[in-house]
């Protein structure tokens, strides 16, 4: 997947194409696009989309627990669920949260990796020092994608986070988080970026809708004043 366009298929619940089916359309869809990789949420998608593509998955649970603001495959048994699933990656929240059980993501991730040592991981991180802490953890990737979601991070700018990142670790680096232009996707790779991950740009209609609507909301009120 060097290089390459991953495309995020996801769908939640109270999403309008929330459908394991619709998401395996999707990442269909991506691959006649050129996507050269998918990244997909649920044991229960990720098997509709292995139906219709033969693309490398990088697999996430989204799981809500009451005593963590950690939702991304935040426990051990989401990690066991998506291997036994069989995915190519594994990602996970690797922010300095403290995770269900009082969980910090080191204990977590030396669990993780001594039952599966054989995996690869992928860290989703919001800081370059939670990226460097990844490395030293051991994980195979880090990922910028909740650069901006974490209540320390709000306001920041995901391409600039990258490039701090690039220059802070060794290991392969994958921008995600908020590229939601063919401009972005161009200026990670440019940066040094591994690969890139596009989600709502692409796969979220209400969303794109959204854009559209507001954009030509800003024309309508200027054209009455």
């Amino acid at each position: 997947m060097s290089q390459k366009l991953i495309v995020s298929c996801q769908a939640l619940e109270d999403e309008p194409l929330h459908s394991s089916f619709i998401m395996s359309k999707m990442a269909l869809a991506a691959y006649q696009g050129g996507a050269s990789g998918i990244r997909a949420n649920s044991v229960k998608d990720i098997q509709a989309i292995k139906k219709e593509v033969n693309l490398p998955i990088i697999g996430i649970i989204k799981q809500d627990y009451d005593d963590s603001e950690v939702r991304i495959t935040p426990t051990i048994k989401e990690v066991q669920d998506l291997y036994e699933e069989g995915v190519d990656v594994i990602a996970f929240d690797a922010t300095d949260r403290e995770r269900p059980n009082k969980q910090t993501f080191e204990s977590f991730f030396k669990e993780v990796k001594n039952r599966f040592p054989n995996q690869k991981f992928m860290a989703d991180v919001s800081t370059v020092e939670e990226a460097i802490q990844a490395e030293k953890s051991g994980v195979d990737i880090v990922a910028t994608t909740l650069v901006g979601y974490t209540p320390y991070t709000e306001g920041n700018v995901p391409l600039e986070t990258l490039e701090e990142v690039l220059q802070s670790v060794k290991i392969p680096v994958i921008a995600e988080g908020n590229i939601d232009t063919p401009e972005k996707a161009k200026r990670a790779l440019e940066l040094g970026a591994t690969a890139v991950v596009v989600g709502g740009a692409i796969t979220r209609p209400q969303i794109i809708t959204k854009r559209f609507s507001m954009k030509m909301e800003e024309t309508i009120t200027k054209g009455e004043n």
